[in-house]
């Protein structure tokens, strides 16, 4: 695989997905370097690491000549890609578009048609009745733990920010002591020092989420969609990531494809990471992603490792 110029710059953890895919990774610049070089560096790349497949990761238009030579390399079952739709179809995830005058990739980002939000209730319910009785099991044994590690409220509340952007009360089992945000809101973390330790067990679980159920019963959530986050920080992010509101175009959920394939994390770089898999979600949207989702979810929540995901 070589990949032609500097425009996304790929993770650790998608070049070693990548590297499951593909025999390995090149890369050549496209700044500073005459055409000819770079036609000399790919021809002698395709010779050496017999590459299949090259990835079009310029902000520069490409050349006329290099056009005409990729053209010519279909010939010889050699394609060339976008790394928009690179992206996509080996990644999952949209790529945000810097040029903001450019809003194609967002044409078939849109709500769900009333079709695809009959199915999606149907999973959602089906999903209460099979998680109905673990729900009520944990919301019992967490009022004995809670009682003794940090007493008061079983259950803690929250306003997030769901479908059209309009705030609803989110339920969560209580992980953290009473004074959590004394200090203000901050991010939660890994391993966070505010959570006593029936709470932490809750977190790394995702046991705390269970209860959740009830938002998705009311039609708040569905289990499978974008994260809810606080009305704080999206007025943040909505500043800084570029169609960061197009998530809200769809109802939150419990889980889902950026929760499954990106590590936790907070704060600017996370919240876009996360977004282009939200966008991926919504723009292909189908009762075969969903039960994958769903069913990935699952393997993560009880194996707790991501390498059982790498094929998704």
């Amino acid at each position: 695989m070589i990949i032609l110029g500097d425009r996304y710059l790929f993770s650790q953890v998608e070049i070693e997905r990548l590297s499951k895919q593909f025999d390995g990774m090149v890369h050549i610049s496209y700044k500073d370097i005459s055409v000819s070089n770079i036609i000399n560096k790919i021809e002698k790349l395709i010779k050496e690491k017999n590459s299949s497949i090259i990835i079009l990761n310029t902000k520069a238009i490409l050349s006329p000549e290099i056009i005409t030579y990729l053209k010519k390399l279909e010939i010889k079952a050699i394609q060339y890609i976008t790394i928009e739709k690179f992206l996509e179809k080996y990644l999952h995830k949209c790529l945000i578009s810097e040029d903001l005058k450019d809003t194609s990739f967002l044409e078939n980002i849109h709500s769900y048609t009333p079709f695809q939000y009959f199915q999606k209730r149907v999973i959602d319910y089906i999903t209460i009745i099979i998680l109905f009785i673990p729900t009520i099991l944990t919301i019992i044994y967490s009022k004995y733990r809670v009682n003794q590690e940090s007493p008061g409220s079983l259950f803690f509340r929250q306003l997030r920010v769901g479908r059209g952007k309009k705030e609803f009360c989110c339920i969560k089992l209580r992980s953290m002591s009473l004074d959590a945000e004394k200090d203000g809101a901050k991010f939660a973390s890994d391993n966070d020092p505010r959570a006593f330790p029936w709470g932490n067990t809750l977190r790394y679980s995702k046991l705390d989420e269970l209860i959740q159920i009830w938002n998705v019963f009311k039609g708040e959530m569905h289990f499978v969609g974008p994260r809810p986050e606080r009305k704080i920080w999206i007025q943040e992010f909505e500043k800084s990531i570029p169609y960061y509101n197009q998530r809200a175009v769809v109802a939150p959920g419990i889980t889902g494809l950026a929760q499954i394939k990106y590590q936790y994390g907070s704060g600017k770089l996370d919240a876009e990471q996360k977004l282009m898999y939200d966008l991926y979600y919504i723009k292909n949207w189908s009762i075969k992603l969903e039960l994958e989702i769903i069913w990935k979810t699952a393997i993560f929540v009880l194996t707790k490792k991501r390498e059982n995901l790498s094929n998704f």
